[in-house]
């Protein structure tokens, strides 16, 4: 589903659908299996439920996991997206996705409200 991208990132592509629920979110399984693969360090018991980091067009998100969204599908909050992105929707886009060291760097911007890490923060 996500390849190797760059030192702090993986590429994949992820069907982007508007989602009425004031977080992002992807399939329970598929977010599961991501947090185990990519951000587990095998150190023991871990929790599978830690949101994931990723960046959707220049806005980075704390995707969720959720039963109710289907397979290969990113659930994105409506107010996130503007309104001519929301009328293209569901499309297949590009997305991507932190890794560990990454997603521990920008997890506290993700959340409404708060503001963007500055570009030195980033590097």
């Amino acid at each position: 589903m996500f390849a190797q991208f760059s030192r702090g990132y993986y590429m994949g592509r992820l069907y982007v659908e508007p989602a009425v629920e004031k977080q992002a979110a992807m399939c329970q399984a598929q977010h599961e299996q991501l947090n185990k693969q990519l951000y587990s360090d095998g150190t023991g018991i871990e929790r599978l439920d830690a949101p994931l980091v990723m960046k959707l067009g220049s806005t980075h998100l704390a995707v969720h996991g959720d039963e109710s969204v289907p397979a290969d599908t990113l659930a994105v909050p409506e107010s996130i997206l503007d309104d001519r992105t929301v009328r293209d929707l569901p499309t297949m886009q590009e997305v991507f996705l932190a890794k560990a060291d990454r997603a521990a760097q920008l997890l506290p911007y993700t959340d409404a409200g708060t503001a963007q890490p500055t570009q030195t923060e980033l590097n």
